[in-house]
């Protein structure tokens, strides 16, 4: 017997990925641009006092090489249509998740970009998680009946 091949994710799932991945990218690599070459786009640093950060150079960075960085691997692996893809997307999604959990309880401030932010990391994690076949097609459709016979679970 063959293994079962998965079966590709639909269209609207692969589109919707790569979209929500590229958005997280321009965004990872514009806020590391503004924090690390545009002195902290204009951000407080009393926002990182008591932080291990004296200034926002090194957030940037990990902002660019870190969240960045999940979401390139992501996207390189669906246009290179590796198997791995879908996973890919679902870790970057929770690396932009955790990234934002963590800068909250640095700064000790909530913006509405945190929230926005945080929205598309969920967003990604679900449709990846969809992508990998977690949604049983069609919603409400049942297993076969199994067997009656005692034991089984079944009736009589």
């Amino acid at each position: 017997m063959s293994p079962v091949q998965p079966s590709s994710p639909s269209r609207f799932l692969r589109v919707a990925l790569a979209a929500v991945a590229w958005f997280n990218l321009v965004s990872a690599l514009v806020g590391m641009a503004g924090l690390t070459l545009g002195g902290g786009l204009g951000i407080p640093l009393e926002w990182i006092e008591g932080s291990v950060f004296d200034s926002y150079f090194w957030p940037g960075v990990i902002l660019g090489v870190v969240v960045g960085g999940a979401q390139v691997l992501a996207l390189v692996g669906q246009y290179g249509r590796c198997r791995l893809a879908w996973g890919l997307h679902a870790a970057a999604g929770l690396v932009m998740m955790i990234w934002i959990f963590v800068e909250i309880a640095i700064m000790l401030v909530w913006s509405p970009l945190h929230g926005i932010y945080f929205v598309t990391g969920l967003l990604q994690t679900v449709l990846a998680v969809l992508a990998l076949g977690a949604w049983p097609g069609p919603f409400l459709d049942r297993d076969a009946k199994r067997g009656g016979g005692e034991g089984s679970g079944g009736e009589g």
